[in-house]
């Protein structure tokens, strides 16, 4: 059986991962000021990163249109799975459900399921790995579909930014957070809800305190062992490979994934930040 997984660009998918035939990104656009970004293989993140810094404005991103979504299932496949960013965070799903909804008017009973991975960047990742093992193992649609979905029932996303501006101007954070974060100077450790909501988990007077305080989160959880950890990061290969070498040295992850950002984790994560997920 031949399957496709279709992904928005908050999956931070290795350039070797996208060049994969099965595996085709719908991007995003971000606003900054009067430049509009695409969030596909030709974004430039210094040059984001730059407009961001000098735009007295936040950054607002729009998800794919039904009809992009639409293009990207294709037509030759048997099985076509969909992952998008966390539906309490963009628009991305809902626009994915409405493009399924035609495409099933089209083709009656085709085998196609969009799933909410509760997470972005890194954690979207996971489940469009997963995804392509369970379909590459042989198993039915529907089981595919349950396995997958358990996955994201147990997967844990963990961040620590640098800089939480973004994520306050564009309403993610409470005002409170921001101010006490801002006059105290410090790291907050923020993680998912099980419904793909922000929260927090800890915070630290550092960034290399608050990913410390992370592999401690990692190395707590029993059920991290033989799970596989991505870690995505925003401009700052050397915070990736610290946080990577902590969960070496204290958990027993079958493997470790490290991404870089593409441009809607770059909006939210901003310079500096680390995304993980197992």
């Amino acid at each position: 059986m031949s399957f496709r997984i279709v992904v928005d660009s908050c999956c931070d998918l290795t350039p070797a991962m996208l060049q994969d035939p099965v595996m085709v990104s719908v991007p995003l656009t971000i606003q900054v000021g009067e430049q509009t970004v695409v969030d596909d293989a030709g974004f430039d993140q210094a040059s984001l990163l730059w407009q961001m810094k000098q735009s007295p404005e936040a950054p607002k991103t729009a998800c794919p249109s039904p009809a992009q979504y639409l293009d990207a299932f294709g037509s030759g496949e048997d099985d076509v799975y969909v992952v998008t960013l966390s539906a309490h965070l963009s628009g991305s799903h809902n626009s994915a459900a409405q493009a399924q909804a035609l495409y099933l008017d089209s083709r009656p009973g085709a085998n196609i399921y969009v799933f909410n991975s509760c997470s972005a960047s890194a954690g979207e990742v996971l489940v469009a790995l997963k995804v392509k093992a369970l379909a590459q193992s042989g198993l039915p649609f529907d089981e595919v579909v349950k396995e997958a979905s358990r996955f994201i029932r147990e997967m844990e996303t963990y961040f620590v930014l640098e800089d939480l501006d973004n994520l306050r101007k564009n309403g993610r954070l409470t005002r409170l957070q921001s101010i006490v974060t801002g006059a105290l100077r410090i790291k907050l450790l923020m993680g998912a809800t099980p419904e793909g909501e922000i929260c927090k988990k800890g915070q630290a007077l550092s960034v290399k305190q608050a990913l410390s305080k992370m592999a401690a989160f990692f190395a707590a959880d029993e059920h991290h062992a033989g799970r596989v950890l991505c870690i995505a990061h925003c401009n700052n290969l050397e915070r990736a490979f610290y946080l990577k070498d902590l969960a070496l040295k204290t958990c027993r992850f079958s493997d470790i994934i490290i991404c870089e950002t593409g441009g809607i984790s770059t909006v939210y994560a901003n310079d500096g930040g680390v995304v993980a997920a197992y």
